[in-house]
C-alpha cells in the first residue's frame, strides 16, 4: 500500500491558449515524469463512490473543507494494474493513500457485491467495504481524462496538466479497452494542477504565474456528476 502523507494542492481552469503556454513552460522549466509514455502522456479512468445522499459530490459544491472521497484507477486502460485510493482533504491540505486491488476485487465493487472484511486487508479497502455497508456507498460516475506531468524534486512538486476530461455513468464497461464517453469542458479546456509538501519554489510559482491564474476548488468528480449526461447522472 502507498501511504503518502498531506500536501498542498492547488487546481486551475485554464483555457486553450493559456494552457499551451503553460506546459511549454513547464517544459522548459521541469521534467517530465518518468511514468508518463514516450509522448509525455497518459491515460487514467477512475470509478467513483458515494453515498445515497451524493454527500462527496454536495461537499465539493459547498466547498467543505473536511471531505474523503474513494475511487477505483486504472491507468491506459490496463486492466493488471488498478489501484483502490482513497483521498481526503483537511485543513486545505491533501492526503492519498493507495493500495493496488485484483481485477476479481473490482469487479466486485463495479456491481456493489460484497466483500467480506478480512484482517490481512488494507485499511484503505476495508475503510471503503465499511462505508458500502454502513453508509451504502456505491460507483456514480466515470471519469477519464489524459494527463501531462512534470515533477521537481525541490519542493516535490508535481504539476499535471489534464485534457479531454470525459464522463461515463456506464460502470459496467469500467475495465473495457475503450469506453463511450461525454467531454465535460470545452475543446482545449485543461485543469493544471500544482502539488507541492513544505514549500513551492518561487521559480515555479513565477514562471507559471500561478498568482493571475483562475483556482478552483471543484474537482473532476464533481464537474463529470454535474455535467454527465449517462445513466446514474445527476441532470
Amino acid at each position: 500500500m502507498v501511504c503518502g502523507k498531506y500536501r498542498h494542492e492547488y487546481k486551475y481552469i485554464c483555457g486553450a491558449t493559456q494552457s499551451a503556454i503553460l506546459k511549454t513552460r513547464a517544459q522548459g522549466l521541469l521534467k517530465a515524469d518518468i511514468h508518463a509514455g514516450e509522448n509525455g502522456i497518459y491515460r487514467i479512468r477512475s470509478l467513483y463512490f458515494d453515498d445515497l445522499e451524493d454527500s462527496c459530490f454536495y461537499d465539493n459544491e459547498s466547498g467543505i473543507g473536511e471531505r474523503s472521497k474513494y475511487r477505483v484507477r486504472i491507468y491506459n486502460s490496463n486492466p493488471n494494474y488498478i489501484l483502490l485510493e482513497k483521498k481526503a482533504k483537511h485543513r486545505g491540505m491533501t492526503l492519498k493513500t493507495a493500495v493496488r486491488i485484483n481485477e476479481s476485487y473490482c469487479q466486485h465493487l463495479m456491481y456493489s457485491q460484497k466483500i467480506t472484511i478480512e484482517e490481512n486487508m488494507s485499511d484503505t479497502l476495508k475503510s471503503l467495504l465499511y462505508e458500502m455497508m454502513t453508509k451504502h456507498l456505491k460507483p456514480k460516475v466515470i471519469v477519464e481524462y489524459t494527463r501531462t506531468p512534470f515533477v521537481d524534486k525541490l519542493g516535490n512538486v508535481r504539476v499535471t496538466f489534464d485534457e479531454a476530461i470525459s464522463s461515463s455513468g456506464n460502470i459496467s464497461n469500467f475495465l473495457e479497452q475503450n469506453i463511450s464517453v461525454r467531454p465535460i469542458m470545452e475543446k482545449g479546456q485543461c485543469v493544471m494542477e500544482v502539488k507541492w509538501d513544505e514549500f513551492l519554489p518561487d521559480y515555479i510559482k513565477n514562471t507559471l504565474q500561478l498568482d493571475s491564474l483562475r483556482w478552483s476548488s471543484f474537482s473532476k468528480y464533481y464537474l463529470c456528476r454535474k455535467y454527465n449526461t449517462h445513466g446514474g447522472s445527476r441532470i
